[in-house]
């Protein structure tokens, strides 16, 4: 464990002086296994090769660029706008409408796009022009989108459940699965924060001029393609009709076709979205070696028997190392972003957890995996709007120069505080992440 232990903090020190986080873990997972085979270097650095070639050569992970894809032909075609016209049509004559208009146009944008960042980013320049307009306090305003943005990481398609899935060796499909439901919790809990918020004070968050019917119609028509495009994904998905993999070379189609029919396509964008998707695969292609190499080096290392062996030591039972691991990822989210938490966490916690027999006939660990997926990717949503890194709210922060970093994050704490009940949620009634992919399970022993 000694040995792990001092890997772990090295990787943390180059993060910490902003090494990539990919590079990081592979550069020292690399020197791991020289040093475990005795300086031998050609025998070490064999399995450094092996997880080269067994990550690039996966084809579960061809869902990456595809999704990636799907998500920046809808933000080139500009389809966000329609999504927060669309909901501003249902909500937006409500007080503080226009924020709660943002949380749906997010959820609905992260439905397509799977990105927290592209969320954030996007729909800053989209909600944010109309909620000035109305006289939203910044507070609110920029809130609802960072915190919004966050919705990105969970509802499917969602780069971070693959990542996990792949870290753990899960179906992307049952991933995408059980976090439907938990990322409609977060939209609904966003929107009673909002509400919260309005009641406390009406003049944060003024209502806005209602639309005609006719306009109502129109905006709610619009987003139709977007709508099917999402529901022939998950559906195919959940129907079995096609696996993860089928599904994102459907959606990455799909989202062509829509640009066509709806005649906002253009070769420039194509080929800026294109270009966009071959940056961003890359670069979580380094990142996913790297946590390959690492993962393999702390297991050859006897991490996970180590850690087994501690927790059965000290007599914990499971849910009070559940506590734990959850306090160890919000401590880390105050200094770390949420790839680097999840690719360096996650191979060790996993086994774990898969072993600690938190549901009735789990013998293999699989439905526990599934659960603990959707709590790590619900605390690190908590992490991209909390100080002192808070990502989200540092993306919006370049967008929107005249608003102070405080501002937001003193606007954003009625959503992460909505984000805790979430969790509390799911860690006591996983029904929420389970029914779609799993059916009913109970709580017991293996």
């Amino acid at each position: 464990m000694i040995v792990s232990l001092i890997a772990f903090a090295i990787v943390i020190g180059f993060v910490l002086v902003r090494v990539p986080i990919g590079i990081a873990m592979g550069g020292v997972g690399a020197i791991g296994f020289v040093f475990l085979r005795d300086w031998r270097w050609s025998a070490g650095l064999g399995p450094a090769a092996d997880s080269i070639l067994d990550v690039t050569q996966n084809d579960a992970l061809s869902v990456i660029p595809l999704f990636i894809f799907m998500g920046m032909l809808i933000a080139q075609s500009g389809m966000a706008h329609d999504l927060y016209r669309a909901a501003y049509a249902v909500v937006g004559r409500l007080p503080g409408g226009l924020a709660m208009s943002t949380i749906l146009a997010c959820g609905g944008f992260s439905a397509v796009s799977g990105s927290s960042l592209a969320t954030a980013a996007t729909m800053s320049q989209v909600a944010l022009p109309s909620m000035r307009k109305f006289g939203y306090h910044d507070s609110l305003s920029t809130a609802s989108v960072a915190a919004g943005g966050t919705l990105g990481i969970l509802i499917p398609p969602s780069i971070i459940l693959i990542i996990y899935g792949f870290l753990t060796s899960q179906s992307i499909g049952k991933l995408f699965l059980a976090g439907i439901l938990p990322g409609l919790l977060g939209v609904l809990l966003y929107l009673c924060a909002v509400a919260f918020v309005v009641w406390r004070k009406p003049e944060a968050g003024p209502a806005g001029t209602p639309l005609t019917p006719a306009e109502t119609r129109e905006s709610v028509v619009r987003v139709v393609p977007i709508l099917l495009l999402f529901t022939l994904i998950i559906g195919g998905i959940y129907g079995q009709i096609f696996t993860a993999d089928e599904a994102a070379g459907v959606g990455a189609f799909g989202a062509i076709l829509i640009s066509i029919v709806i005649k906002r396509f253009s070769w420039k964008g194509l080929i800026d979205a294109l270009t966009q998707t071959v940056k961003t695969s890359v670069g979580l292609f380094v990142l996913l070696i790297g946590a390959d190499i690492f993962n393999r080096f702390v297991s050859r290392a006897g991490l996970p028997e180590d850690l087994l062996a501690l927790v059965q030591g000290a007599g914990f039972d499971p849910f009070t190392v559940l506590a734990l691991i959850v306090l160890i990822y919000l401590l880390l989210g105050a200094v770390f972003e949420s790839l680097s938490m999840i690719t360096l966490t996650v191979p060790v916690f996993a086994p774990l957890i898969a072993t600690l027999g938190f549901f009735e006939g789990d013998v293999t660990g699989e439905v526990a995996l599934i659960w603990f997926g959707i709590i790590v990717v619900v605390v690190t949503e908590i992490s991209l709007i909390t100080p002192p890194i808070g990502l989200n709210v540092f993306v919006l922060r370049s967008v929107v120069q005249d608003v102070s970093t405080g501002t937001i994050f003193r606007g954003v704490t009625p959503f992460w505080a909505a984000d805790i009940v979430r969790l509390v949620i799911l860690i006591t009634l996983p029904f929420f992440a389970l029914m779609l992919p799993m059916g009913v399970v109970s709580f017991g022993g293996p």
